[in-house]
């Protein structure tokens, strides 16, 4: 769209066109990009609908022999890259960009499983049926463009060579009735200029019909060629499950890690010294009661070390008490004062609830060791069937998701339950976190 320059505000503002759209339209590169789509979309529909009889046809026949199953599966495979070229088609002529569908994976390798998972693809019979059914629309808007488009320009220029046209009878000019007593022809100064400004008008209204038959090849690409909603939702789920899958993968080994370097190690190490106090015990009672005492605080530390553990897989208060006691105990860890505010009609899910507890322990663990904060709240309350969480905090800001952060991560695990998380942290702060997550998983 054309603009114009606003010098007090530094501004491009669109340009008001003086002339109405009507008037504009048969000057247009859209009109006559349309126009090229249509007129191309004949021989192209002819040569896909051959091509989708012949395949329909030759592989139900070899249906009772193997070959039929195969040759099914080629035609589909030709047409999904038929669908292919009518998306670049429609992208470049009409601006309509759809996307392509996911790209085909067999359950099995080899041929017979690629054959497969093309029969069972919806995507590839769904463009199959749109190269049977674009031929007979492909042949009614090539018809009418062609007419309107054809009689409007030879309307409007039949005073350039209408003079041209002889009859035999030696009379100028197009017959128009050629009755036994009466015959008409198209040769006075009015009747050209008449039919000069006929052929006008249907060259205005031409490009609006145009539009009209494009808007249909419009919804059979949009519909026939994407990948449906139930594709998107298995690709989104496939990927949700890749995510969840790492997520666990990740959790299993920090749980070893730290068994082995932590609880695992300081019982190993209790284990060889109650067995030296032992050995001790007859001969050198006094020593042996130190290094008793000494394994006595070793144990305490392992104690302790292993509740944090269990805390951290999934912790007693959050089953027993629910969100309000268990964030009430992680803010108490915190090393900022936090304030708590926890309003829910009911307990959600248990699985959102144990992610909205490890989402914000995460958050506050966060705010102790990088905010540089002096206090933070917490909030929590369900709206709309989804329940919000949001941590504050008054340090330093400059937070993100990206770079690989651990934020990255966590907005990774909520997105794998159709969760968000929206990061507002400019430099110098405060920062805002909020994530929504479903109430039921």
């Amino acid at each position: 769209m054309a603009t114009d320059y606003a010098p007090r505000t530094g501004e491009h503002r669109p340009r008001q066109h003086r002339v109405p759209p009507v008037l504009r339209a048969p000057f247009e590169g859209r009109a006559w990009r349309e126009l090229g789509y249509v007129l191309f979309s004949l021989p192209i529909s002819m040569v896909a609908f051959v091509l989708a009889i012949t395949t329909l046809s030759l592989g139900a026949a070899l249906l009772v022999t193997f070959l039929g199953i195969p040759v099914l599966a080629a035609g589909l495979a030709l047409f999904r890259g038929f669908g292919v070229l009518e998306r670049a088609r429609a992208r470049g002529l009409l601006g309509l960009d759809v996307p392509g569908p996911r790209p085909l994976r067999p359950a099995k390798p080899g041929l017979m499983g690629w054959v497969g998972a093309v029969l069972k693809s919806g995507v590839s019979w769904r463009h199959l049926l749109y190269g049977i059914l674009h031929m007979p629309w492909a042949v009614f808007a090539f018809g009418v463009s062609v007419i309107f488009w054809s009689f409007g320009l030879m309307a409007f220029t039949y005073p350039l060579y209408g003079w041209a046209i002889t009859q035999s009878n030696g009379t100028r000019g197009i017959q128009l009735y050629g009755g036994m007593h009466n015959e008409v022809y198209l040769n006075a100064p009015l009747e050209t200029a008449l039919t000069s400004a006929t052929g006008l008008v249907v060259l205005l209204v031409c490009p609006w019909i145009t539009r009209a038959l494009v808007s249909v090849d419009r919804l059979m690409v949009a519909t026939l060629l994407s990948p449906s909603a139930l594709d998107d939702r298995v690709t989104e789920l496939e990927s949700d499950r890749g995510v969840v899958v790492d997520t666990a993968a990740a959790d299993l080994r920090r749980i070893e890690r730290d068994l082995h370097d932590g609880a695992q190690a300081r019982l190993v190490a209790l284990a060889m010294d109650l067995g030296l106090a032992k050995e001790k015990l007859t001969n050198d009672p006094e020593a042996a009661a130190r290094m008793v005492d000494e394994a006595h605080g070793e144990v305490k530390v392992a104690l302790q070390e292993l509740r944090d553990l269990a805390r951290g897989i999934h912790p007693a208060v959050l089953t027993d008490r629910g969100l309000d006691a268990a964030l009430s105990a992680v803010a108490s860890r915190c090393t900022v004062p936090v304030k708590v505010e926890v309003d829910l009609p009911a307990r959600p899910a248990a699985a959102i609830e144990g992610i909205a507890y490890f989402t914000v322990s995460e958050l506050l663990q966060n705010v102790s060791k990088h905010a540089q904060a002096t206090r933070a709240s917490v909030e929590v309350w369900e709206t709309g069937g989804r329940l919000m969480l949001q941590v504050t905090d008054d340090g330093r800001g400059g937070a993100s998701t990206g770079g690989g952060s651990g934020l990255a991560g966590l907005a990774e695990r909520l997105d794998a339950v159709d969760g968000i998380l929206v990061v507002d942290s400019p430099v110098g702060g405060p920062t805002t976190i909020t994530a929504e997550l479903p109430w039921r998983g």
